[in-house]
């Protein structure tokens, strides 16, 4: 299942949202979707795709942001995991808990 599936069967179950208006540039304010209800959706996103987010401000205003932004985290997380553990890649580790603020856009 893709990220944007996984995201949408959240989207479905938690916010009863209709699967068809959840297209990429559907605007989740449009959708319902407050900021209290973006803050509880990346804690949900923590949990299905196994995530750390932090609460660094971050601009996500449609459903294809969100599948974006964690899509980009999914990335991120597998580099850091696959680089050596030598000297040699200190620096190139990416932190995942690297971006979020669930702020909406309007």
């Amino acid at each position: 299942m893709s990220t944007a599936e996984r995201i949408r069967a959240i989207l479905v179950k938690d916010y009863k949202l209709d699967p068809e208006h959840l297209t990429l540039d559907a605007r989740l304010a449009d959708l319902g979707v407050d900021s209290l209800g973006m803050a509880e959706l990346m804690f949900n996103m923590e949990d299905e795709f196994g995530l750390e987010l932090t609460s660094d401000p971050t601009q996500i205003a449609t459903f294809g942001d969100v599948v974006h932004f964690i899509d980009g985290l999914i990335a991120a997380k597998s580099a850091s995991s696959a680089a050596p553990e030598d000297e040699s890649y200190a620096g190139a580790h990416v932190s995942v808990s690297s971006a979020i603020g669930a702020q909406l856009v309007p």
